[in-house]
């Protein structure tokens, strides 16, 4: 049997609260968007007593034998829902680790999204939920990569049909830490994305929103306030925020050429740094 290919898109917040906590996890309401940068996925079903996952590509070092997918492979077996079935998964991590991108959750959410629309698998709505939240808590935003909100009461909205924004996602060569960003949260948001509307994702309004969690990565990595300054005074974006708690940072731009000429003199400027443009999708 040949390898099925999936494409697993990065995920970037546009804007990201913090506005409590409960059960001991933070609650979250964040205004997501997919870009074309993606992991490939191949995959197959074999003759096996075990499944076999393996990664490969620019960012598959140290990543561990316990990550997302043996996590999600694990529990569909545990609850049966494979029947006894076996697969092949190979991954090309495109997407770097620690940075933000949800790239783990996003492999994660296109297996589980490949299984229900191949039928290998038979789920209900609230399963799906409840498997794709023991994982991770942004695994459930991949099941479909489209413009999404999700607000304070973890309902999410789906958009389709958006004009697409230009970005520069730079990464330096150090990550952060989830867990240790989010330890640092000392004050809460009010919620703001209870009216999800497409209106959301115009520059207008995502230029007066945050990222809760920026300004403490800020000040734990003083590389990194120095990274967005430069973004910010020499490349002339729209706007500069991170993604997620980081590492990576993103600039907006309206015009792809604009884009492409900021990717230049960041080069030029961070010569060991990554960086890509990028479109949302």
């Amino acid at each position: 049997m040949s390898f099925n290919q999936i494409k697993s898109y990065a995920k970037i917040n546009l804007a990201l609260n913090v506005i409590g906590k409960a059960n001991n996890m933070h609650k979250i309401e964040s205004i997501v968007a997919f870009v074309d940068l993606h992991d490939v996925i191949s995959i197959k079903r074999i003759k096996s007593d075990n499944n076999i996952i393996s990664f490969y590509g620019k960012f598959s070092q140290n990543i561990n034998k316990i990550n997302t997918i043996s996590k999600l492979m694990e529990i569909l077996e545990k609850r049966n829902f494979l029947k006894k079935k076996k697969f092949q998964i190979k991954i090309n991590k495109r997407i770097p680790s620690e940075a933000g991108l949800g790239g783990g959750s996003m492999n994660a959410a296109n297996i589980l999204r490949y299984f229900i629309k191949k039928k290998i698998i038979k789920i209900k709505d609230r399963q799906i939920i409840e498997i794709s939240n023991s994982i991770g808590s942004d695994v459930i935003l991949g099941l479909n990569s489209s413009n999404t909100i999700l607000d304070s009461k973890n309902k999410i909205k789906r958009f389709s049909k958006y004009k697409k924004i230009y970005t520069l996602i730079v990464k330096p060569n150090f990550g952060c830490s989830t867990k240790e960003i989010y330890s640092k949260v000392k004050k809460f948001k009010r919620p703001e994305l209870n009216r999800p509307n497409k209106d959301m994702f115009d520059f207008d309004y995502l230029k007066k929103m945050n990222n809760n969690l920026e300004s403490i990565a800020l000040s734990r990595y003083p590389k990194l306030k120095k990274i967005k300054l430069f973004l910010e005074n020499s490349l002339k974006p729209v706007f500069v925020r991170m993604t997620g708690s980081g590492s990576a940072l993103v600039a907006y731009f309206q015009s792809k050429k604009i884009c492409e000429l900021a990717k230049k003199k960041f080069n030029k400027r961070y010569k060991n740094y990554w960086c890509i443009a990028s479109k949302t999708i």
